[in-house]
């Protein structure tokens, strides 16, 4: 857990430096984050700020389905502009989180690429007005 809190703090950190922080040698830290990595349990990634690629539009979209959600959400997953689906419980079935270049586009993902599949009952989008608060930091 100390190892994966530090990789959160700074994914680009030595591993020498995690050692002395840990208290173990730099070979254990090299295995034990390779184990991590292979067991699927972490990923070292970038993080982008959308503004700054040139999406200028995100939005969750709830999504009510008729039939299997799980084929739904499959289906979902395929899309590139999606960067997040979830089976859920409650007033929706589904939450997808897009992003998009501008209105337009996002009408068109909405429309196009989520309205129109077969299953779809109902969607309800929420518009990102301002990022306040994103972390990845669960699991320790």
């Amino acid at each position: 857990m100390q190892i994966i809190r530090e990789l959160q703090r700074d994914g680009r950190r030595a591993y020498t430096s995690i050692a002395k922080t840990v208290g173990l040698s730099e070979a254990a830290v090299r295995q034990r984050v390779q184990r991590l990595l292979d067991a699927g349990v972490m990923q070292i990634v970038a993080v982008t700020d959308p503004l700054r690629v040139g999406l200028h539009r995100q939005a969750m979209v709830g999504i009510r389905v008729d039939g299997d959600v799980r084929d739904l959400a499959a289906k979902l997953t395929a899309n590139k502009e999606i960067d997040y689906v979830v089976i859920c419980s409650g007033a929706y079935d589904l939450l997808v989180e897009l992003t998009a270049r501008d209105d337009e586009h996002l009408l068109e993902v909405i429309n196009t690429q989520i309205r129109s599949i077969s299953g779809v009952r109902s969607t309800e989008m929420f518009v990102y007005l301002r990022l306040e608060k994103q972390t990845y930091s669960w699991g320790t």
